[in-house]
């Protein structure tokens, strides 16, 4: 699976170049599905509410084209950038989830997630996610034997993520919540930690959340609902019964595209976190594993790229990679088995592929910084190969 410095240079380079490419064409694709798939759930919903059909696609446009200014600018950040930047990462993130309990946060639907900066609104969890990740793999790096030998250096990260944890409950955003803290977990995991050490972690966290679910009304009627949607399919089972609904009516090849009946105001947020019922009822069977095909790409894709850095000597850059991959990876599982009623409503987007602009370019610059760590990869074994050539030259002369 990796590359073999004493291939001929084409075959090496080839090798070599394969991850980055799958990367940027599976991203390419999901965003390009996401785009095309937002035209068609939005339309009838955007010409009754703002007077204009393309109303969604034309700003999912604006925010794809952002996105991959971003990414851009992303791949042109020394990771090195990232690694020096711990501190003051932590610090943004922490203060955009306070700074949105404050009268600048704008409420939605009862939780108050966003910012408004004039014809966008940020959704901080977003931001913070990111930002957290970063500042968590250096903690890991820095910190490693403390990290891996003591209970208190196991237990400083866990600090910071139940601050923030605590902050996004806030809001709220349980469904952020279990992602940040499951990716960070991961990161831990993978570099090294011993698995008994979670096992009060995940106990503790059950439990927590067990008194979330049953203290908040509406988390627990989504539970009931899970359990048996149909039994309340017009009140707290509505939205999954109207999704397993486009998921039965798509059967094998889909209902074509434009042609979803789930759409036309029965499914709510057809457009942003049921979107791939959607994908489902226009394309089908096929067309879903299309998608799940596209996501597996990118993120065994991702997880290659962090291996590759971690043999590389990359400590920091594999790290940041892991957790990156897992952050896309797990949200958009969890976005995938609620559409399909394996998992509890939650207010996750599909990454790339549902409407929201600070989704989609804050993956956009986790692609971008995936890409980086692969190109920093890259010159790192490039430079190591010509000076292994080098110094073969010189001691051949020197003979």
């Amino acid at each position: 699976m990796y590359a073999d410095l004493s291939l001929p240079g084409r075959t090496r380079w080839l090798g070599d170049i394969q991850p980055l490419a799958l990367l940027v064409i599976s991203s390419v694709a999901l965003m390009v599905v996401g785009i095309v798939m937002i035209s068609s759930a939005s339309m009838d919903m955007a010409a009754e509410t703002m007077g204009n059909s393309y109303h969604y696609v034309i700003r999912q446009l604006l925010f794809a084209g952002l996105g991959s200014f971003a990414a851009l600018v992303a791949v042109n950040v020394p990771v090195a950038w990232w690694e020096r930047s711990g501190w003051l990462l932590l610090g943004v993130g922490l203060l955009v989830l306070v700074l949105v309990l404050t009268p600048l946060g704008r409420t939605v639907n009862g939780s108050t997630r966003w910012i408004p900066f004039g014809l966008f609104n940020v959704q901080v969890s977003e931001v913070a996610k990111l930002c957290l990740i970063a500042y968590l793999a250096g903690y890991v790096v820095r910190r490693r034997q403390e990290l891996l030998n003591t209970w208190a250096g196991f237990l400083k990260p866990l600090v910071v993520l139940g601050v923030a944890s605590v902050l996004l409950v806030i809001q709220p955003d349980f469904g952020a919540t279990v992602v940040l803290v499951t990716a960070a977990a991961g990161m831990i995991f993978l570099s090294g930690v011993r698995l008994s050490r979670f096992v009060p972690l995940i106990g503790t966290l059950v439990v927590l959340g067990a008194i979330l679910i049953v203290t908040q009304p509406y988390r627990l009627k989504r539970v009931v609902s899970y359990l048996d949607p149909w039994k309340d399919q017009f009140d707290s089972g509505y939205q999954l019964t109207q999704s397993l609904i486009a998921f039965g009516r798509g059967d094998w090849g889909g209902v074509g595209l434009g042609n979803s009946i789930q759409k036309l105001f029965f499914l709510p947020e057809a457009h942003t976190d049921f979107i791939f019922a959607i994908i489902a009822e226009e394309f089908g069977l096929m067309g879903s594993l299309l998608v799940l095909g596209l996501f597996t790409v990118l993120v065994v894709t991702s997880f290659v790229i962090a291996r590759r850095a971690e043999i590389a000597g990359m400590p920091f850059a594999a790290c940041f990679a892991y957790g990156l991959a897992l952050l896309i990876g797990l949200q958009a599982g969890i976005n995938m088995a609620v559409s399909t009623g394996l998992l509890p409503t939650k207010g996750l987007t599909l990454p790339l592929v549902s409407y929201g602009g600070s989704s989609l370019m804050i993956t956009c610059v986790s692609i971008g910084i995936m890409a980086r760590v692969e190109m920093e990869r890259l010159d790192k074994e490039r430079l190591a190969s010509e000076k292994a050539g080098t110094g073969k030259r010189g001691g051949a002369a020197y003979e």
